[in-house]
């Protein structure tokens, strides 16, 4: 004869049939996938330097690449009176980038301009791709920089409605949507000769007295390639990394059936 189940044996059955709250309530899983966006260029990530380099190199048959240091590499175009600098494994607002012109193969530099590692690589690919188009430009050094000349260079900002804004020794244009992100020229820089202070200045990011990113341009820098360069700001685009969270949540557990109670001690009589 068995013995009825007690009340103990009961409730023991009763927890390994059902799900316990631990197992049922398992947090959910975030998963960090890499997305981007397209913005306007001078908010997007600064994206791939050396690859930049490379790709100008294999596309301009006028320059030559040497490797100096380990930690720099240089381009030679085949006048040998311009070459392009970069220096590897720079911090974000330290400058890995000179592009500079020379008299001759052995004469004084003319104009140099530079950009931090976390330009943008869509500008500083704008950069290079105007002083390949038109890397024969004359420069003349007794010419200071004239009010014709600064216009050129930021006539693309003008036609976009950009703002202009003179403070002391500073011309400025910001864009009318209140991004952070600017030029400035230095009328003391353009006329004092060997400063070497910048006399224009391209930023973005954060605020003109410590951006994200800066390129700094010396008086004699070409007016056609700072025209590109304006010309990138107002309408180029690029490409930023945002993130994006998927949620994976644990799929609801599945009700174990209840075993048999097993029987109860048996009594021979």
């Amino acid at each position: 004869m068995s013995h009825p189940i007690t009340d103990t044996e009961k409730a023991a059955f009763r927890a390994f049939a059902e799900p316990s709250a631990q197992s049922t309530n398992l947090p959910d899983v975030e998963l960090q996938q890499p997305k981007t966006e397209l913005v306007p260029v001078y908010a997007a990530d600064p994206g791939d330097h050396e690859a930049l380099l490379e790709s100008f190199l294999e596309e301009q048959g006028e320059w030559e690449k040497y490797r100096p240091w380990d930690e720099t590499t240089i381009a030679n175009h085949e006048s040998l009176a311009l070459r392009i600098e970069l220096v590897h494994e720079a911090g974000p607002r330290d400058h890995n980038w000179t592009v500079a012109a020379y008299e001759s193969p052995v004469g004084e530099r003319i104009w140099h301009t530079t950009a931090t590692a976390s330009t943008p690589v869509e500008i500083v690919h704008t950069l290079l791709d105007a002083l390949a188009s038109d890397s024969g430009a004359a420069v003349d050094l007794d010419d200071s920089v004239s009010e014709q000349a600064i216009a050129h260079a930021t006539g693309p900002l003008t036609d976009s409605g950009w703002k202009q804004a003179v403070n002391g020794r500073w011309i400025s244009w910001s864009p009318p949507n209140e991004d952070a992100v600017g030029v400035q020229f230095d009328a003391f820089a353009a006329q004092a000769r060997g400063s070497t202070l910048p006399t224009w200045v391209i930023w973005g990011g954060n605020t003109a007295d410590r951006p994200d990113w800066a390129l700094h341009a010396s008086p004699h820098t070409p007016t056609f390639a700072l025209q590109a360069l304006t010309f990138e700001l107002t309408e180029g685009q690029g490409r930023r990394h945002i993130s994006s969270t998927t949620r994976l949540t644990a799929p609801p557990l599945t009700q174990r059936p209840a075993p048999a109670p097993p029987a109860g001690p048996h009594r021979t009589l």
